[in-house]
């Protein structure tokens, strides 16, 4: 152990514990059918769904990387937190009712019931290549090194602990066990975060910041700025966020199968709604309790970080937390990776069972995809872990992946909004567009990050080249993508039976819903006129 007592070391054993245990207990319940264990018996409640999608949502990478961001930057790296809450309302108002509608297991499923199979075997593909591979190994890797400062394992021995703690109860319990723990871990997340906000605030009047305004002359004005509509600084103008970030958050929060599983799981579709909305306030918190300890950093320890702000978060558990919370802070870390490691590694055996094995051999009995969803959830478990220690061997991996999400977003955007707001597409068109809008993002991604045009590297986003920032890309591949589908659409002279379902008379959410929806927007208005 390098930094932690032995009773903080006391406090992470017992509570990986205790989460395997609780897994393993609810899990027990609804195993015995293919509905039970993939989907939870569709028995969630709307507290359950919110809290699973904030923990499912919230990585190592969130807290490590959202302090740093405070800290070069400020809050306008919030609004990727606070974005998310509008996407969570489309989720909730737009995309469930259909999902639930159509009584879909999975999403490439629901693309085959509106499109055909060609579509469901592309998204497929891309579903399972981003949970194996993002959403899994980053996290494995992520939660290694923050471990390996923390404790002194190496990165092996971290990522193998995270491995079959998290496997243990996610493999044999299905989604309940996930679910159910998301939820306890939200919880975790919440408190070790606030409490290093607090602490941080408590210590400012040692160092003369005893207001708000000595605050923002401690820490530069401009990093209590949500809006901020200068590229110079961060690259981006908060327009460019709004746009690129409504593709990617539409594609992360709607379309993809490891967030969306839990509403899938819902007991009724008020519950998922409700549920999409509270995970929406819940998304309120990070930048308060994630963003804002990196921006106090400034005024408390500028001059020993330094340009090392990849140990901002570190740098504060060890200055400001006292033996046993910090415990509590490293139980948090490791949360944010179970939960996340957890949501992937389940929606990544649904996906093989129901869009592979189901496809491959029609009427599998429930125990027999049960035991399929167990073995391939051990071998993507393995893969993961035999590939994600060699992420520090490849340099900016980080950055790499998550801007490789705008090479498919895009056009898996395309086809689920215009499939669900239109009849006029057709199957054609949203197979050349998965295909043709994936292809010409990767084509740009290409030029951008491996040759040399006119003598500049990144020549698309090089302010003497084209000028365009990589979030700029990603709504103009969704332009290219949406042009696609309606072109294909236009001239296609195939037939296609759409399902009933897909276009009855959707119902008019209850009061409440409407209500909250229009409460949480109120509150995001309120915030970005404090912060603008």
């Amino acid at each position: 152990m390098k930094s932690i007592s032995t009773i903080d070391f006391l406090v992470v054993v017992i509570y990986i514990l205790a989460i395997v245990a609780i897994g393993l207990w609810y899990g027990r319940k609804k195993k015995g059918t293919s509905d039970g264990y993939f989907l939870a018996g569709k028995s969630l409640t709307w507290s359950v769904i919110g809290a699973s999608l904030f923990a499912s949502n919230i990585s190592t990478v969130h807290l490590v990387g959202l302090a740093e961001s405070g800290f070069k930057d400020g809050i306008v790296w919030g609004n990727f937190e606070w974005f998310s809450a509008f996407e969570l309302i489309v989720l909730a108002f737009v995309f469930i009712p259909f999902y639930l509608r159509t009584k879909i297991t999975t999403l490439p499923e629901f693309l085959e019931k509106r499109y055909d199979s060609r579509s469901r075997v592309i998204l497929a593909i891309f579903s399972i290549m981003a949970a194996l591979f993002m959403h899994i190994g980053v996290s494995f890797y992520a939660g290694a090194v923050v471990f390996e400062s923390i404790f002194g394992l190496n990165i092996w021995t971290s990522i193998i602990i995270i491995a079959i703690a998290t496997g243990i109860y996610t493999i044999i319990g299905g989604l309940t066990s996930v679910v159910v723990t998301e939820a306890v871990q939200t919880v975790v997340l919440i408190l070790g975060s606030l409490t290093i906000t607090l602490l941080a605030i408590w210590q400012l009047p040692e160092v003369g910041v005893d207001s708000y305004s000595s605050l923002k002359e401690a820490v530069d004005p401009d990093r209590l700025r949500a809006v901020n509509f200068d590229s110079g600084k961060t690259g981006f103008t908060f327009l460019d966020m709004l746009f690129g970030h409504l593709v990617l958050g539409i594609w992360y929060w709607c379309t993809d199968q490891t967030i969306v599983q839990r509403v899938l799981g819902a007991r009724s579709e008020r519950q998922a709604k409700l549920g999409a909305l509270f995970a929406g306030f819940l998304k309120i918190l990070p930048v308060f309790i994630m963003v804002v300890p990196g921006i106090l950093a400034v005024a408390l320890f500028q001059d020993q970080i330094g340009s090392d702000t990849k140990s901002v978060l570190p740098v504060m558990i060890v200055n400001l937390m006292p033996i046993g919370l910090k415990g509590l802070m490293v139980a948090a870390l490791l949360a944010a990776v179970m939960s996340s490691v957890a949501a992937a590694l389940n929606s990544c055996s649904t996906l093989i069972v129901y869009d592979v094995f189901d496809k491959l051999k029609t009427g599998l009995s429930d125990s027999s995809k049960i035991r399929i969803g167990r073995i391939t959830g051990v071998v993507v478990l393995l893969l993961a872990v035999a590939w994600s220690p060699f992420l520090g061997d490849l340099g900016g991996i980080f950055e790499l992946i998550n801007q490789m999400f705008s090479i498919f977003a895009p056009s898996i955007v395309t086809v689920f909004v215009w499939g669900i707001l239109t009849k006029k597409g057709t199957a054609n068109a949203s197979f050349y567009t998965l295909l043709g809008g994936s292809l010409f993002a990767a084509s740009i991604f290409y030029i951008e990050k491996y040759l040399v045009v006119k003598g500049l590297e990144n020549y698309i986003s090089n302010p003497e080249g084209f000028g365009i920032n990589w979030l700029r890309q990603t709504y103009l591949f969704f332009v290219v993508s949406s042009v696609i589908y309606f072109l294909i659409s236009y001239f296609d002279r195939s037939t296609q039976s759409i399902p009933e379902e897909f276009y009855l008379k959707l119902s008019t959410s209850s009061k409440l819903i409407n209500y909250l929806s229009l409460l949480l927007v109120l509150v995001m208005l309120v915030l970005y006129t404090i912060f603008y």
